[in-house]
């Protein structure tokens, strides 16, 4: 119970500090080509590895070379969380593209579109049962 308990605390802490890396510390200009936000981070039990899902927002080039600057910055955000966070040992972190969120934005549209769909048949059937 414990285990888990920590576990979860490690994970936040590390959600926090990469995101406040990625706010103010990351330099890469490829990380700032895309709007990114860390979405979930999944902590192992033994607290050896982290993966860090980010939400990329903007074209495929951007979130491929945002990808790309994540991935060679892996090396520093990791001594970088050693440094902030005092654990026995630092985490393996690796970067993961998380399109979750793009996936929900797609259903919002196709709704919207059905909902606008539904209420211009309705109102032609409203217009055509009126002349009638």
């Amino acid at each position: 119970m414990t285990t888990s308990r920590r576990v979860s605390r490690v994970s936040s802490l590390i959600q926090q500090e990469v995101s406040h890396m990625l706010l103010n510390d990351i330099k890469d200009d490829r990380v700032g080509s895309g709007m990114v936000s860390i979405t979930n981070v999944d902590v192992s039990g033994d607290l050896q590895h982290a993966k860090i899902y980010v939400s990329i927002y903007g074209t495929d080039e951007a979130r491929s070379k945002t990808m790309a600057g994540l991935k060679s910055a892996t090396g520093y955000v990791r001594r970088e969380l050693g440094r902030r966070i005092r654990l026995r040992r630092t985490p393996e972190v690796m970067f993961i593209e998380d399109r979750g969120l793009e996936g929900g934005d797609q259903m919002l549209n196709l709704l919207n579109q059905l909902s606008q769909e539904r209420q211009s048949k309705q109102l032609e059937d409203d217009i055509s049962g009126a002349q009638a």
